[in-house]
């Protein structure tokens, strides 16, 4: 392929070499070199004229943005979400939607599991202890957290990540129980979980992870109502996306004593202000949505990205794609 037929592609921000070299070598990139997202207008300017584009979750991709680029013929998200791009506008534009699923489980299924392991030994609230030099002593009482082996998981989404989370509890002699709208029952079987009902499963677990894709359905899944189910021993993780929770209900519930802690990869807002109140809450420990940041992972997810946009613009079948019915359409 010359370079003048080499495709017009976008991708929106700096990603792995593994994958930008894969673009780079097939077509003609206007890459956003910025540490921040383009905003809405220098998105636009990005786009003008391109046929693919590579999106991150920041990147909202809707039908305003699809109808003034008629040309455009797959947006590929570097990421196994997809709620910052409008599926059926895309759909009914003819436009492929790509993503990275598989890629990522276990990297964010490890870090589900040192989110749960920090917030119940409360091991930010020891390390800020240590460098503030308020350790004297050895104390009896000082920084009591919560047991983890032997107690109970309740899992929230039963897909990839949380069979992951469910596998890794099995080291820790947990009972397992799990939601999710569509029941896996050979993996149940499997993975030796037991089925209840979200409120059944939040009133009797110790540790609650939540990995479910946010939808109209799972938005506020857990707010004040729910909380108020859970144990006061209880502890949750959100690894899925920010407005999965209500952020006012838990702010209250971790203030109030409602449940003891809680470890987030993702918030709502996000980023979260420094000044935010779950950051001053010594019971809410907060990382900048890094679950899936591991330089493998993340080499991954940049390869994968770059071949699910690199098989659209050839007429083949992407690796990962969510609405596969507008293949071979345009």
């Amino acid at each position: 392929m010359s370079r003048s037929d080499r495709p017009l592609v976008a991708v929106t921000r700096v990603i792995p070499q593994a994958g930008l070299d894969l673009v780079r070598e097939a077509c003609e990139v206007r890459l956003w070199a910025g540490d921040l997202p383009p905003s809405a207008a220098q998105l636009a300017d990005l786009l003008r004229g391109c046929e693919g584009a590579l999106t991150l979750l920041t990147d909202t991709i809707d039908g305003a943005v699809l109808d003034r680029e008629p040309q455009l013929r797959v947006v590929s998200n570097f990421a196994v979400g997809y709620d910052n791009v409008d599926v059926p506008a895309a759909t009914e534009r003819g436009v492929a939607v790509c993503n990275t699923p598989g890629v990522l489980t276990a990297a964010t299924a490890d870090a589900t599991w040192s989110l749960l392991m920090a917030a119940a030994r409360r091991v930010v609230e020891g390390v800020d202890y240590v460098r503030a030099g308020k350790w004297q002593t050895w104390g009896p009482t000082l920084l009591l957290g919560q047991e983890v082996t032997g107690a109970t998981l309740g899992i929230v989404g039963f897909g990839r990540i949380g069979k992951e989370v469910a596998k890794r509890a099995r080291g820790f002699d947990m009972t397992v129980l799990v939601y999710d709208t569509y029941r896996d029952e050979v993996a149940e079987a499997e993975l030796e979980v037991t089925f209840r009902p979200l409120d059944d499963l939040l009133r009797e677990a110790d540790f609650v992870t939540l990995h479910v894709a946010l939808t109209e359905e799972t938005h506020h899944l857990m707010g004040k109502r729910e909380f108020g189910l859970m144990k006061p021993t209880a502890v949750l993780v959100n690894a899925a996306r920010g407005p999965v929770v209500d952020t006012d209900a838990l702010v209250a519930a971790l203030r109030d004593g409602e449940i003891f802690a809680a470890g987030l990869d993702v918030t709502d807002p996000e980023p979260l202000p420094a000044d935010h109140p779950l950051v001053a809450l010594p019971n809410c420990t907060v990382v900048p949505h890094t679950a899936s940041g591991t330089v493998q992972t993340r080499d991954a997810m940049a390869s994968l990205a770059s071949r699910n946009l690199l098989a659209v613009l050839r007429g083949e079948e992407p690796p990962a794609c969510v609405n596969p019915e507008v293949l071979g359409r345009r």
